[in-house]
């Protein structure tokens, strides 16, 4: 009697080296998940430009976490997610959790396509993230003790990259997620101006923010010779998702793993304590 090969139930985390990806992949493997991380430097490895290279990791993978770098807003980027979810779902996935972003209709294009897809979906929908000041873009103005960017009094409630996590792992692993969309804050409304304060009270050094002119912000990151896909998707949310459209506090969190979110303060008491943000004396 010919017997089939039990299917390996692997998750396949796309941007497992990234701020959630990378947060999502330990947590699986912590709780003894086949995980597979999907990156240009994995092996087999992941590029969202190359098609030909999606099958060799979709191989015996039942469940996918989506991230899409820089941004869903990019362009290309819906044509890529309707590719994706299409070989995802020939090879036999199962369960997609797709990570969006609050406010951008692009992006919520491509929350779409996944709905559509007639696979277990969940949907985490990201306000900006708390480690943009440690392991992102703004890193550097923390360690040089002034935050310039065109942010004016528009407040915005962070959320920590370990509540994404949290909530991707239990739509990944758990029942009664499925069609779900999180539309995940954390638990405070805060200016650039709350974060200089939140961090300079973490660092125990001064830490200002100051309001740029957008242009200038532009021609600023653009002259760091920063990636030309990151000075889009930079110049994009300053100047169109940094409208008040997001001021407001969501659910998401709570929802979806029954505890409240983690608040920046916190956040930034643990970053400073780890001495990412310590600078020569």
């Amino acid at each position: 009697m010919h017997v089939q090969p039990q299917k390996k139930n692997i998750t396949l985390v796309l941007g497992g080296t990234g701020k959630t990806g990378r947060r999502v992949a330990e947590r699986l493997q912590q709780k003894g998940h086949a995980v597979r991380i999907g990156s240009r430097s994995a092996r087999p490895p992941f590029d969202w430009d190359n098609e030909t290279s999606w099958e060799a990791c979709l191989k015996d993978v039942t469940a996918a976490y989506i991230t899409y770098v820089p941004d869903l807003a990019m362009p290309g980027a819906t044509d890529a997610i309707e590719a994706f979810v299409s070989q995802a779902k020939q090879a036999g996935v199962e369960r997609l959790v797709l990570l969006s972003g609050r406010g951008e209709p692009e992006a919520q294009t491509c929350e779409r396509i996944v709905e559509d897809s007639g696979l277990e979906w969940t949907v985490i929908r990201a306000a900006w993230f708390n480690q943009n000041f440690s392991e992102g873009a703004f890193i550097d103005m923390v360690l040089d003790g002034a935050i310039t960017l065109p942010g004016g009094n528009t407040p915005e409630p962070y959320i920590d990259a370990d509540d994404i996590a949290d909530v991707a792992v239990a739509a990944l692993t758990e029942a009664g997620h499925s069609g779900q969309i999180y539309e995940v804050t954390g638990p405070r409304l805060m200016t650039m101006a709350d974060v200089a304060a939140d961090l300079s009270k973490a660092t125990g050094r001064q830490i200002d923010y100051i309001d740029i002119p957008h242009q200038a912000f532009v021609s600023e990151i653009t002259n760091s010779g920063a990636p030309k896909d990151v000075v889009w998707i930079l110049d994009y949310l300053f100047s169109t998702i940094l409208d008040g459209r997001n001021a407001n506090l969501t659910d998401g969190v709570t929802r979806a793993l029954g505890r409240p979110p983690r608040d920046f303060a916190e956040y930034a008491r643990e970053i400073a304590a780890s001495g990412i943000w310590r600078t020569a004396a």
